[in-house]
């Protein structure tokens, strides 16, 4: 069987000369099987990739529309291995990358909890808030059970700190397009950041936060990015009752 850090690398080089498309999914929102439904209409909308979060009651990384459906989710009854169960069921179909913070993670121990993760065929995972300094014992964990740990790097991040991340990347590098968290902007231009994090990565390079648009997905591909991540347009698209296949799938053709 393979990794997940096989099946992630498998998914970006199944999308040559495009990138990638990976949609955000909140676990348990609104409830944990309509979660479940949403991420089968990512797949079925043409995502090679799904992140999928875990609601936490302080997720300092998340703006106002993620962080209501985290809220939400919470008040509905998700909870950790719900969320775990959702990622076994999509993973079936694509490679799942959970989204989850420090706090999850060191209640349940990095061991156990990457085992867990690997026993659900979950291909990597992201903790916002995990600095570099505190990572190794996470990245033990995640090496150990194939998982790959990916690390978050934004445009103020310094050179040498970047050349450090990029050293010890697993799966790809996520970049952070602006200063703040995630949700919607009007316009983006991560050009610059990209060819600094380009530099130093020996992985793929997923773009996030702010892209919301088909528009704005085809121009972080051309600006350099190797994926492409929206997470606040199809979490607000999912509360308003919007065809969420329908709107990946707009994303996945513009990336075509």
């Amino acid at each position: 069987m393979s990794t997940g850090v096989e099946r992630i690398a498998a998914a970006f080089a199944a999308a040559p000369g495009r990138a990638a498309l990976m949609p955000y999914l909140m676990g348990g929102f609104p409830n944990v099987a309509a979660s479940r439904a949403i991420g089968e209409a990512y797949a079925d909308g043409g995502a090679d990739l799904v992140e999928l979060g875990v609601p936490f009651s302080d997720p300092l990384a998340d703006g106002p529309v993620i962080h209501a459906a985290g809220t939400r989710a919470l008040a509905a009854g998700a909870t950790v291995p719900a969320v775990i169960e959702v990622a076994r069921s999509l993973a079936e179909r694509v490679p799942v990358v959970l989204m989850c913070y420090t706090n999850l993670v060191l209640a349940r121990g990095v061991e156990r909890f990457a085992d867990e993760l690997a026993d659900a065929n979950v291909s990597g995972l992201i903790v916002p808030d995990l600095p570099l300094e505190e990572a190794p014992a996470a990245l033990a964990a995640c090496d150990a059970a194939g998982l790959a740990l990916v690390p978050l790097v934004a445009p103020t991040t310094p050179e040498e700190r970047l050349a450090r991340i990029g050293a010890q990347a697993r799966g790809f590098v996520y970049a952070v397009s602006v200063t703040g968290t995630t949700g919607e902007r009007a316009g983006l231009d991560a050009t610059a950041l990209l060819a600094r994090v380009r530099a130093h990565a020996q992985v793929p390079i997923a773009l996030g936060f702010g892209i919301s648009t088909a528009e704005q997905a085809a121009a972080a591909a051309a600006a350099g990015a190797d994926g492409v991540i929206v997470g606040s347009r199809l979490v607000r698209a999912a509360a308003d009752g919007e065809d969420v296949r329908a709107l990946v799938a707009a994303l996945a053709g513009a990336l075509a």
